[in-house]
């Protein structure tokens, strides 16, 4: 993930020197009207935030047979997952430093969960999403100077799942998977710069978000059972085209 901060920095830089050494570019006309359309690619980058019942540790006990069904645990964990996101844009210009976004994307992100048991076997449990986000966010715009702007950006999503609901309701206990809420909120914040070119805007764009609440769905199974509550935090590096 460094190489996206080195990416992101070396944008700021080159667009910071070379606007001097140039006759401002036009960018395609988008910020002349009050209303403009683009479109947008992203690289996603996940983790699942975990919080644990008081008996996490404990072997998971069959409530049918009353035997245990997996050893005790000794850690649960979610490590940094990638994944892509294409999406539109549409914006408004409330005033010549605020306007508002609109950026519907499809996320594709695989997130998983891993289990170690006291016994030193590990089981991975993936937790499969194709969302559809929906952004509603604020940008705060500095002056032009020459071909560089930059700004901060903030607001909250609205997250929703495509496809049909996931089932196991006929598997086993242990082939049972970990599920998330079909729709859920977040909050997102991050920085930017909009570089002008002839006849585009080009907008490299670094932003965090953060799940409000609980997104476990909570089912009574080996993998699900241990958790008190689960909670999304992403890293999303974008760039937009106006």
């Amino acid at each position: 993930m460094r190489y996206v901060y080195l990416l992101f920095i070396a944008v700021f830089g080159f667009a910071g020197t070379s606007y001097a050494q140039r006759v401002p570019a036009w960018g395609g006309g988008a910020d002349l009207t009050d209303f403009s359309f683009g479109f947008t690619f992203s690289y996603v980058q996940s983790y699942l935030k975990i919080n644990k019942q008081f008996y996490w540790e404990d072997p998971f006990i069959d409530p049918q047979s009353g035997l245990p069904v997996t050893p005790g645990l000794t850690s649960i964990s979610s490590p940094d997952a990638p994944g892509f996101a294409v999406g539109l844009l549409a914006r408004y210009t409330l005033t010549s430093h605020l306007e508002a976004r609109i950026t519907p994307s499809i996320v594709f992100a695989d997130r998983k969960l891993i289990y170690t048991y006291n016994d030193d076997t590990m089981v991975e449990k993936q937790v499969n999403n194709t969302m559809i986000d929906m952004p509603l966010l604020l940008k705060l715009k500095s002056d032009r100077l020459g071909d560089f702007r930059g700004y901060l950006i903030g607001g909250a999503k609205l997250s929703g799942a495509v496809g049909r609901k996931t089932t196991d309701a006929e598997k086993g206990l242990l082939d049972k998977m970990v599920k998330n809420k079909r729709m859920y909120a977040s909050y997102e914040v991050g920085i930017g710069c909009d570089i002008y070119f002839e006849f585009f805007k080009m907008s490299p764009e670094l932003k965090i978000s953060n799940s409000f609440g609980d997104i476990l769905v909570k089912e009574n199974h080996p993998y699900s059972a241990p958790l008190s509550g689960l909670a999304l935090h992403t890293l999303q590096f974008s760039l937009y085209f106006e």
